[in-house]
């Protein structure tokens, strides 16, 4: 039996990322996926790209946090619900592998790796940095047992980049979050994306159930604005928990998040391993907290 999986992708202007992202979905080997595209007014070719793919094609504003809710909730008729963006490949089995391990953990979500795309040096940092997190507090559930996801209301639509931590924290009041294992892929020799992910100087053969994000086209400024953008919702999101909340010291305390999280379960060894990456990364961080500050 396969219950169906609601795959829903938010998009704007997505017109060089979105078919790469709906070709992996259409190669997952599983039975009984729905897929649904919710953009925000694209003036490029996204819609025409994605209707190709699925006839759930729909317009909605004005932030990731109203269109995931739209997909997942208004549009959905899965019994699990997984949302992803529209520069993200889902890799081989990813999500019959989902299916089979929120139902062995009995969880009620899961968070799913994620490696990061590009052979520059910013975006060998960017997949050095995200490598650290691993169901940490600074990770964020992909998948869903839809019941649960209505259940706690969805994404907080005042929200527009902390409502990832935000949603952690109400799932985890109601049930378990799941870390899917990554393990090691054994079933991607005829995969037609395969040389694609080498192409962007990742093994996909090295990976199992995780979610490869394309930051080939990684530019700095262009990454320190997104972050302010989103850093102006952490006011709504630390008032609505309080300062004094354990996620919260970990999220924006300077100790777990240049320290904790990269040292904690020995995970310190693979900073001695990559000093160049490690510095890259620091800088990097450097930079997001400066931002943060001067906002």
């Amino acid at each position: 039996m396969f219950p169906l999986v609601s795959v829903v992708i938010t998009t704007k202007n997505e017109e060089k990322n979105i078919e790469n992202c709906l070709r992996s979905i259409k190669e997952q080997g599983y039975n009984n996926i729905e897929v649904i595209v919710v953009d925000n007014n694209s003036d490029d070719q996204t819609k025409e790209i994605a209707e190709r793919y699925t006839d759930k094609v729909y317009d909605k504003g004005p932030e990731r946090s109203a269109q995931r809710n739209y997909g997942m909730i208004d549009k959905s008729a899965g019994e699990y619900v997984m949302f992803v963006d529209a520069d993200m490949i889902l890799s081989p089995g990813l999500i019959s592998n989902c299916v089979e391990f929120i139902s062995q953990e009995k969880a009620v979500a899961l968070h799913i790796s994620e490696i990061v795309l590009g052979r520059n040096f910013w975006s060998r940092v960017r997949r050095f940095e995200r490598s650290f997190y691993d169901g940490t507090a600074i990770d964020g559930a992909r998948f869903f047992s839809k019941d649960k996801f209505v259940e706690v209301g969805g994404f907080d639509e005042t929200m527009s980049g902390p409502e990832d931590w935000d949603i952690d924290k109400k799932i985890k009041q109601i049930g378990k979050i799941g870390l899917l294992p990554v393990g090691r892929e054994n079933n991607t020799k005829d995969w037609p994306l395969i040389n694609l992910i080498k192409d962007k100087g990742v093994n996909p053969h090295n990976y199992q159930s995780v979610v490869y994000h394309n930051e080939s086209e990684f530019n700095l400024k262009k990454y320190l604005k997104k972050k302010n953008y989103y850093s102006r919702s952490f006011a709504i999101y630390i008032n609505k928990w309080g300062k004094d909340d354990p996620d919260i010291k970990k999220q924006f305390g300077l100790k777990y998040r240049f320290f904790g999280v990269f040292l904690e379960a020995g995970k310190w060894r693979k900073l001695l391993g990559h000093p160049i990456l490690t510095l890259g990364m620091y800088f990097l961080r450097g930079m997001v907290g400066v931002e943060f500050l001067l906002k």
